[in-house]
């Protein structure tokens, strides 16, 4: 018999503790294919951040670190440095990176550390109760704003992919999304392409995953995963925002131009 599906050897066989119809386990899978197809499984090291999945140390099937909350491309930026070897991952939620990880993400982008960034956004705090994060949408209803983010008062979702795209540092980033099959597997491909350069020692990637979150957006996950696509990706595009080679080329050009 010919076996089409398999369990993959970058997961520990550990039920997760996600929510029902919650996308991080979809993303860990991901992660996991992706680590264990390009035979780096045993010199990765991932860092596991403060949020929803604060417990992926005991989901991926490597050497994982705990990061206290943000700090995630720090721990990620030593365990690199001092290994030139590993290949070093982190996987942190938009409340980790994208509010009190802020400082940390933007400096380890600029620096240009040959890390792997996986950022998983889904518009909400999730782990602690539902709160309006950096990427919550306009008008989205939260424990914190349970009238819709009011952007008047507390401005716009965050744009981390286009921030991080905009230094002058060379680097991969590109945003993908997780709500449906297809989507899924050009996520996979995205991600290998991120891992990839690291492999190669080319320059820091980042990979920000549209994710979903029913519990906290009082949603069924059909209806989670269709609230994502109708409001999310106009707001997010997804696709690839900067790479390497683009940004070797021009700066390049303006060497001519001058």
């Amino acid at each position: 018999m010919y076996k089409t599906f398999a369990y993959t050897q970058g997961l520990t066989p550990k039920p997760t503790h996600y929510c029902p119809g919650c996308t991080h386990g979809t993303i860990h899978r991901m992660v996991g294919e992706v680590i264990e197809e390009l035979g780096v499984r045993e010199r990765t090291v991932g860092i596991a951040p403060v949020g929803c999945s604060v417990l992926a140390y005991e989901y991926f099937n490597c050497d994982m670190f705990e990061a206290s909350h943000g700090r995630a491309p720090a721990i990620a930026t030593g365990a690199k440095r001092s290994r030139p070897n590993l290949i070093v991952f982190t996987y942190q939620g938009d409340g980790d990176l994208a509010s009190i990880g802020m400082g940390e993400i933007i400096h380890a982008a600029n620096r240009g550390e040959k890390i792997t960034v996986v950022f998983v956004n889904n518009a909400i705090y999730g782990m602690t109760g539902g709160q309006m994060a950096p990427t919550t949408m306009p008008n989205q209803r939260t424990t914190t704003c349970p009238a819709g983010r009011d952007v008047a008062e507390v401005g716009y979702p965050v744009r981390m992919a286009e921030q991080i795209a905009d230094l002058r540092t060379p680097a991969f980033v590109a945003r993908v999304s997780s709500h449906n099959p297809k989507e899924i597997i050009r996520a996979k491909a995205v991600l290998k392409k991120a891992f990839q350069y690291q492999i190669e020692n080319t320059c820091f990637s980042f990979v920000e995953v549209l994710s979903t979150c029913p519990t906290n957006w009082g949603l069924s996950p059909l209806e989670a995963s269709n609230w994502l696509e109708r409001e999310m990706i106009p707001y997010y595009p997804l696709g690839i925002k900067k790479t390497p080679e683009a940004e070797s080329g021009q700066q390049e050009h303006n060497s001519e131009g001058v």
